[in-house]
């Protein structure tokens, strides 16, 4: 069996206070300290047979599954509206993408923004649920991204994507790569004019995570015109998988916030149909995934990775990290002991902490 460690002698070096300096004056000691990191808490990946489901995974998702390839969600979890009350620390409100499928944004405005002399970096964010859940709208996603707009003193455009299985992947990745040629071409007020365009990065969690991460390979892969100027892409618990099971998989598979065959259920939904997690969309190392990452090496991307040893994708996200690394891509593992997936939506403390680590990994780069 294997175990999961995090070295403490390791961690104050990957301190996000000194990351500026690390920058800004070594990008080879940053890269060696990420390095470090990963070789000191990555845990070893095993091969096994799948592990049963002793319970229905989709009637303890709250799922019904309907003839037509579609799902019943009986629970709609509680939704909040945006907000554009000037007394109010984050200023927020819709604006449609694409009425036709369904698509908007949420976009939410630091009220220090309208006395502020310079223009503020934007965060696209893609939410989380298994690519099958929730919405933008959603409260424990309107909270996050209002805290996170006061806290990294950020625009922040939360898009509303497609939801599988009505709408299987690559649906969710169209619409983020919609939902940038339409920043691009916005001219709303707030993005317009107090928004710096030359600091703009895709982030997601979890299912968001993913999103982020297709779509920014989309979008470095397109013409410079297309779509608006990117400095890289944040993934917080990003959710990968693959057939082939890891040790965090195997020694969290009944975790309770992430139990491995709910995952599998989530994947089954979301993938195009006939195809297993070993297809790119799940799992990074597979098919023309790697060589790929060499369009975000040739942009010049950074990308931050964040996670926690209690997550059963850990080990997944760190083999993407050492994958970037591979590739030459600047990427910097944020990975803390214990937790679980999702913590930073349902512990203000913990979103707190992550809100400090976006806010100065945004503030290096510049």
């Amino acid at each position: 069996m294997t175990s999961f460690s995090f070295q403490k002698s390791i961690m104050p070096l990957f301190s996000f206070t000194h990351y500026k300096f690390l920058w800004r004056s070594s990008i080879a000691f940053a890269f060696f300290l990420t390095l470090l990191l990963i070789a000191n808490s990555l845990t070893l990946q095993t091969q096994s047979t799948p592990i049963p489901c002793n319970k229905d995974p989709y009637k303890q998702l709250n799922l019904i599954l309907n003839q037509n390839g579609t799902v019943t969600r009986p629970n709609k979890p509680p939704e909040s509206p945006p907000a554009a009350d000037p007394t109010l620390l984050v200023l927020s409100k819709d604006l449609s993408i694409n009425q036709s499928k369904g698509t908007w944004a949420r976009v939410y405005l630091p009220r220090v923004a309208l006395d502020h002399r310079s223009k503020l970096p934007l965060v696209v964010f893609f939410h989380g649920g298994g690519f099958i859940f929730l919405s933008a709208a959603s409260t424990i996603f309107h909270e996050f991204c209002f805290n996170m707009a006061n806290d990294v003193v950020a625009v922040i455009a939360s898009v509303e994507y497609r939801l599988a299985p009505e709408h299987r992947l690559p649906a969710a990745y169209d619409d983020a790569v919609e939902a940038l040629h339409w920043i691009k071409a916005n001219q709303d007020d707030w993005l317009k004019n107090l928004v710096d365009y030359s600091n703009l990065f895709l982030m997601g969690s979890s299912a968001g995570g993913n999103i982020a991460y297709n779509a920014g390979l989309r979008a470095a892969a397109a013409d410079e015109d297309q779509i608006p100027k990117m400095k890289g892409l944040i993934l917080v618990q990003p959710f990968f998988s693959g057939t082939r099971r890891t040790g965090s998989e195997r020694r969290l598979v009944n975790e309770p916030h992430l139990a491995l065959c709910f995952n599998d259920a989530m994947w089954e939904l979301s993938l195009p149909v006939g195809v297993d997690r070993d297809h790119e969309y799940c799992n990074p190392m597979a098919g023309n995934g790697p060589e790929r990452l060499g369009m975000m090496k040739r942009r010049g991307w950074w990308v931050l990775v964040t996670g926690c040893g209690g997550d059963p994708l850990v080990d997944r996200q760190m083999e993407v990290v050492r994958l970037m690394q591979k590739k030459g891509v600047r990427v910097v593992g944020h990975f803390t002991a214990g937790d679980y997936h999702g913590v930073q939506d349902s512990d203000p403390l913990k979103a707190k902490e992550l809100y400090e680590v976006i806010k100065t990994f945004i503030s290096a780069l510049n």
